[in-house]
């Protein structure tokens, strides 16, 4: 058996466990989908089998683990998931130790995708680096000098909780998919005539989805919603910019799939929010690394705590 770095990514609908080397090169990968009825417990029977089959061929040299849901990465323990029954209170770095008998760090699953894209993605070479991911929420990252930043416990950098005004209007409330979807919806409701409109149908939930196909039909319903999400975004991102200053913003997560319109809108809209002197602000790019965003980036945690220990 080769000696290796494994990663584990466990998701509200997807789980994945990969074998990877110093470089965060994934060298196998195993892909589930979550299936919830079944709990935290039947996630963790499905990693006990996925790792006895990368350690077929690999030599666990040390375990990150990207969890969807709040972490105290000190200890590895579960505080909650908001997606999945059964994790609450769960020690699962020491889980984890148990079943590869070696060094396990676990972290928030948007620490650890900040992780990936600063050192192997979109954010090679620059520090620090921001990270958002604009899914079915808006989580974060902060990456400073190749190390996640924390805070004070049980600080992390939640970006989808930025205040957008006193009322509690927040990023994620405005921006997240669940977010612009129910603004679709107000547009249909509202009797908007647009492309986007027509294609969403009577059946609530995944609006967002036709929003790529309303962009390049020039849907001008589309352009407006577009143009508002990215202010929302750009407005929060410049509290980002004021206080840690980062080199690179990389925007991640299934919304970044309208791809570079939604980039260019944020980068337009940001500088009009920060101060004359940080002008022009970072350089927002998009996530370079697709689904492997967190394990890569757990990848990269497993071989700093390898490192760390034998330093």
């Amino acid at each position: 058996m080769q000696p290796a770095y494994f990663g584990i990514e466990i998701g509200g609908t997807k789980l994945q466990l990969v074998a990877g080397d110093d470089t965060g090169r994934v060298l196998e990968r195993l892909r589930y989908t979550v299936e919830r009825r079944h709990g935290a417990a039947g996630i963790r029977q499905r990693i006990e089998r996925a790792l006895v089959e990368l350690s077929r061929s690999w030599e666990p040299l040390a375990v990150g683990v990207g969890f969807g849901g709040p972490v105290d990465w000190r200890t590895g323990r579960v505080a909650c998931s908001h997606h999945i029954a059964g994790w609450s209170d769960f020690e699962l770095g020491e889980w984890v130790g148990a079943r590869t008998d070696c060094l396990v760090r676990v972290d928030n699953d948007a620490n650890m995708g900040a992780l990936g894209e600063a050192m192997r993605g979109a954010g090679q070479g620059a520090n620090p680096v921001c990270y958002v991911t604009l899914g079915s929420g808006v989580g974060g990252g902060l990456v400073v000098a190749g190390r996640i930043f924390h805070g004070a416990r049980p600080g992390e950098a939640e970006i989808g909780h930025l205040r957008l005004d006193r009322d509690g209007t927040t990023v994620e409330s405005r921006c997240s998919g669940w977010a612009v979807d129910a603004r679709i919806r107000r547009l249909k409701a509202e009797g908007s005539p647009s492309l986007l409109c027509e294609l969403i149908g009577d059946t609530p939930g995944g609006e967002a989805l036709h929003l790529d196909r309303a962009l390049r039909e020039n849907d001008l319903a589309a352009w407006r919603l577009l143009k508002e999400v990215a202010t929302d975004l750009a407005f929060g991102l410049s509290h980002v910019t004021h206080l840690f200053h980062p080199e690179v913003i990389v925007l991640g997560g299934g919304l970044t799939l309208l791809g570079e319109p939604l980039r260019a809108a944020v980068a337009e809209a940001l500088p009009a929010f920060v101060m004359e002197i940080f002008q022009p602000g970072p350089r927002l790019r998009l996530a370079a690394l697709g689904e492997d965003t967190v394990p890569v980036g757990c990848l990269v945690a497993a071989r700093q705590r390898f490192t760390s220990e034998r330093e």
